[in-house]
């Protein structure tokens, strides 16, 4: 494997490792949400639900980021 292909494999694990820590995060918050609608603590639930899309939004550019890079490096050939 080319010095090239080893570095776009380390942005592509990199990127994908990030994305899914964000995931993680994303849905540990919606059940905390989930836990707190139920009890009726509302403004808790949407501080968790609003963190838990943030989370989400982090994830998204991680994949979308791998995407680009794959993208790239398929059409450079």
């Amino acid at each position: 494997m080319s010095k090239r292909n080893n570095e776009h494999n380390s942005d592509h694990a990199a990127h994908h490792s990030k994305a899914a820590d964000h995931y993680d995060h994303a849905a540990n918050h919606h059940r905390e949400a989930a836990k707190h609608y139920k009890s009726g603590e509302n403004e808790r639930a949407a501080h968790h639900a609003h963190a838990a899309h943030g989370h989400s939004l982090h994830a998204n550019h991680y994949a979308k980021e791998s995407g680009k890079t794959f993208a790239s490096e398929n059409h450079q050939k």
